[in-house]
């Protein structure tokens, strides 16, 4: 297996708006390609916009909806990724034949294949559902990519079943950062005013984007997704306004022992670049690790408790010691989770 030059690009995204959105990545995918860059990574739902879709009405939603591969986004991409010999993955929303809506993230290869996963934690909309399958696909350069969106990395079994799928690259796009966390100890809001003076006053914008709100948090367990499991790991992110909230970009590729290869810190649009060394994986900590389990040890990771839905788990306010309240709180909710 050769070594592998990939890409990350953090960018502001326009909401409802795919010819913006579509030029971002192309201009990226042509600077790329320059660099001969053979993998680039945008964020969650660059393409069609991410925040506002939690306001949107079922119609709205599903008129940002296109199906996957034969919508203009996927053609798009395909024919991109041919021009320019780069595999390029986004994400958007998708529509299938039966009317359902989901978190999509593809991956369009310059062999004409494509790649999908949809989002297992879904909750931006009450009219999307959630994924039931994990990613991980072969590629034309040897090595096998997974894909997991924003809050699917957040739970450890999600990356642990990932790499025992046999994937060398989690790609990890996200919208994160500046969100309403409801924890003292994690994320908070950005005032969005910090965001409107960016050009007047950096420093004070950045220091958020750096601080616990983006770049302190993602290092409390971002990297452990990586060295635990065994992986290479590109994060790409939304950067600024996202309807209310503010996005702390942080663009970075991390390489199997956790090790941040390649960020930026700008606080505008901006792609970081980095050279995989294959020989790093098979000696790594994490794969290390992996080929010393005990799986008859783990039947207890499949029990069932009282697992709420993703929108449920994301949005609860729940703080005492008990799960009581988090069980009627699951039976009442109109969110979907299949």
């Amino acid at each position: 297996m050769k070594n592998l030059r990939v890409a990350s690009v953090q960018f502001n995204h326009r909401a409802n708006d795919k010819v913006y959105n579509l030029s971002v990545v192309e201009h990226y995918v042509k600077q790329a390609a320059i660099q001969k860059v053979e993998i680039i990574v945008f964020p969650e739902m660059c393409v069609t916009g991410y925040w506002h879709v939690s306001k949107l009405d079922k119609e709205a939603v599903f008129s940002l909806a296109e199906f996957v591969p034969e919508g203009d986004t996927c053609q798009a991409l395909l024919a991109m990724s041919s021009q320019h010999q780069i595999t390029i993955g986004v994400g958007l929303i998708e529509k299938d034949q039966s009317g359902n809506l989901y978190n999509a993230y593809i991956m369009a290869m310059p062999d004409g294949k494509l790649a999908k996963h949809r989002k297992l934690h879904t909750f931006v909309s009450p009219y999307m559902s959630s994924g039931n399958d994990y990613t991980v696909f072969d590629t034309p350069y040897g090595w096998k990519l997974g894909i997991l969106i924003c809050w699917d990395n957040n739970l450890v079994e999600n990356a642990r079943i990932t790499a025992l799928k046999g994937a060398d690259i989690l790609i990890a796009p996200h919208q994160t950062g500046g969100c309403n966390s409801r924890s003292p100890n994690a994320m908070g809001l950005i005032d969005p005013e910090l965001w409107h003076e960016r050009n007047t006053n950096p420093d004070a914008i950045r220091a958020e984007m750096q601080g616990p709100k983006g770049r302190d948090w993602l290092m409390r367990w971002l990297p452990s997704r990586a060295h635990d499991n065994g992986m290479f790991l590109i994060f790409s992110n939304g950067i600024g306004l996202d309807m209310d909230e503010v996005r702390t970009g942080n663009a970075m590729i991390l390489n199997p022992y956790g090790e941040v290869v390649a960020e930026t810190t700008s606080i505008y649009d901006d792609i970081v670049i980095a050279d995989l060394d294959a020989k790093e994986l098979s000696m790594c900590t994490g794969r290390r690790w992996i080929r010393g389990r005990r799986p008859n040890l783990y039947q207890a990771l499949t029990v069932k408790g009282n697992e709420l839905t993703p929108a449920q788990a994301r949005f609860s306010t729940e703080s005492t010691g008990s799960n009581q309240g988090l069980i009627e709180q699951s039976q009442s909710s109109n969110y979907k989770s299949s």
